[in-house]
């Protein structure tokens, strides 16, 4: 049974088959499927499980496929199965499937073409996109769900909040959000923005960083789609004046995908935003993250500390809760008692106690804090140092012992200096308690795939706002970004990060103690060897990871080279 080779191979735990047996349909051929939609394994795993027990060849081995479209199988029968042909025979259909041990889907396409089969195993995914090509390349996915939604009619305020919340429970609505979902997860996004707008709904995925338009339902369904999300979210559907925040665990290819809510009122509706929280995606070992080797070093004394304040800063989206989530994780011990306070928790971590501030009902980032040291801890990640009682609180923990772990939004590491003077910090607690200053941002590395060498044209460098006669000399071969299906015509897939650290040092608290500002800190701790955020994303070109153009958009790399 497949059941029993997903045990012994380590892919399902014994409990997990038992729960679902005690949940399978009587009828169920077997609980291949069933293990899939409760999360258990994988679509891939099954895949691959029942190649293995059956001795059948896997559809994503098989190369290039296309479906038969001449069959007299009818189209929701392919679907409801899971079944799709894509070759045959004077006397033999073969045919891509999720389940060789459904005897009764096997036997009627048999019975209905007169033809004996040939199975090729699927994932249920693979077998969607095959039907999907059935129906027409002309007809989309989202077209042919929003075809089969109701329109809502003109009603009062009370009954059109109780249909849009039977709409949002329907199954057109339902597989279309799913649909949005799961879509995005596939395309490697890290938000989902949904955008209403005067004769249009805006779909507009976030990848690498970079917003990209997708194919979106007309602003007709855009009420139901928000019901929906809102539903799922545990939010309130009638409240559509105030902003609201709500959380979705969602299930995908086996996985347990935690997606973030926000809603928002426009003049046109709500705006929707779902950021993708993706545990088996994020990269939380230091080693793994991409840092260079001077950084790399850098953050190691930092965390090697036993007190004292560690900030990384840079804008939103630039990596700094991964960086402090991987640094956590490196200090994560039995030895050590670590809690966190933070707004939300985006990942939770096995050995770390974690709390989510809860402003409503008054437990906000200082009332919080005030209470954390009694809990006796040894190292305190505070989400983000955003006021001036958060800031001394998590001084006044640095000061009796504690290593405290924060962020700021700053665009450089000496600008942070004088942002915590700013909110009226003392300059003498700030040279005390602060170790390092971490500013980082992300960039996004060149497709291996299609990546193209050129030489660098010295006449483009001012319009690249570039001017370092060194990295000239360096090198004048660099990659640039083309395209290709498999960054989706982008040039770019994935990302990696790109730094600078700065040390307190005696000449920085000499600087900070006399009143200095960010560019005269920054200036000091280059002019004592630290590499830029700038010139550590030149590095990275002269690699081949990223290009000129990308480290130009995310930094000020005309200042950078012109002061190196």
């Amino acid at each position: 049974m497949i059941e029993s080779y997903l045990v012994e191979s380590g892919q399902l735990q014994t409990e997990n088959l038992e729960q679902a047996r005690k949940v399978a349909d009587p009828d169920d051929s077997s609980l291949g499927p069933l293990l899939v939609r409760l999360g258990f394994i994988s679509e891939s795993d099954l895949a691959t499980a029942f190649a293995t027990c059956h001795e059948l060849s896997l559809l994503s081995n098989t190369g290039s496929v296309t479906p038969l479209g001449d069959t007299e199988l009818p189209l929701a029968f392919l679907r409801q199965s899971s079944i799709c042909p894509i070759g045959r025979s004077d006397t033999e259909l073969t045919i891509a499937l999720v389940d060789p041990e459904d005897r009764f889907a096997i036997q009627s396409v048999e019975v209905a073409t007169g033809k004996s089969t040939k199975l090729i195993i699927a994932t249920r995914q693979e077998i969607d996109a095959l039907i999907d090509q059935l129906e027409g390349l002309h007809q989309s996915s989202v077209t042919r769900i929003v075809g089969e939604i109701s329109v809502i009619e003109d009603a009062e305020d009370g009954r059109e909040i109780e249909r849009l919340r039977d709409m949002a429970a329907e199954a057109p609505i339902v597989r279309l959000v799913n649909l949005l979902i799961a879509r995005a997860i596939d395309a490697r996004a890290s938000d989902i923005h949904v955008e209403p707008f005067d004769q249009r709904l805006a779909v507009r995925y976030r990848i690498d960083g970079v917003l990209k338009d997708v194919e979106s339902p007309p602003i007709s369904q855009a009420a139901p789609i928000t019901s929906r999300i809102k539903l799922m979210s545990g939010l309130d559907i009638a409240e559509r004046r105030l902003p609201q925040d709500g959380r979705i665990r969602f299930q995908h290819d086996g996985r347990s995908i935690d997606l973030r809510i926000s809603t928002f009122p426009t003049v046109h509706g709500e705006s929707v935003v779902m950021r993708i929280l993706d545990s088996t995606s994020v990269v939380l070992d230091l080693e793994d993250i991409g840092f260079s080797t001077y950084v790399f070093d850098g953050l190691q004394r930092a965390l090697s500390e036993t007190t004292g304040i560690f900030l990384a800063t840079g804008p939103t989206g630039s990596g700094k809760t991964t960086t402090l989530y991987a640094a956590l994780q490196q200090l994560n011990s039995p030895t050590r008692k670590i809690l966190t306070v933070e707004d939300p928790v985006e990942y939770q971590i096995d050995g770390i106690n974690q709390l989510q501030v809860k402003p409503q009902i008054g437990l906000d980032f200082a009332r919080a804090l005030r209470s954390i040291v009694r809990q006796d801890p040894d190292v305190i990640l505070i989400g983000e140092m955003r006021d001036l009682d958060t800031s001394r609180i998590a001084i006044q923990s640095a000061l009796t012992g504690h290593l405290v772990l924060s962020t700021l939004h700053t665009n450089d590491a000496g600008s942070s200096m004088t942002r915590l003077l700013d909110m009226g910090v003392e300059n003498y607690l700030v040279t005390s308690t602060v170790r390092a200053i971490l500013a980082q941002r992300l960039v996004r590395t060149l497709c291996i795939e299609c990546r193209e060498e050129y030489k660098i044209d010295p006449a483009t460098i001012p319009d690249l706002a570039l001017g370092s006669e060194q990295f000239v000399a360096s090198s004048t071969l660099l990659y640039r970004p083309t395209e290709c299906p498999a960054c989706d015509q982008s040039g770019y897939r994935g990302r990696s990060v790109i730094a600078e650290i700065m040390h307190m040092s005696d000449p920085i608290r000499d600087l900070i103690m006399a009143g200095a500002d960010g560019q005269t800190l920054q200036a000091a701790a280059k002019a004592a060897g630290m590499i830029s955020l700038g010139m550590d994303g030149v590095a990275k070109v002269l690699a081949g990871v990223t290009s000129l153009e990308e480290v130009a958009r995310v930094t000020t790399l005309a200042k950078d080279a012109s002061e190196s």
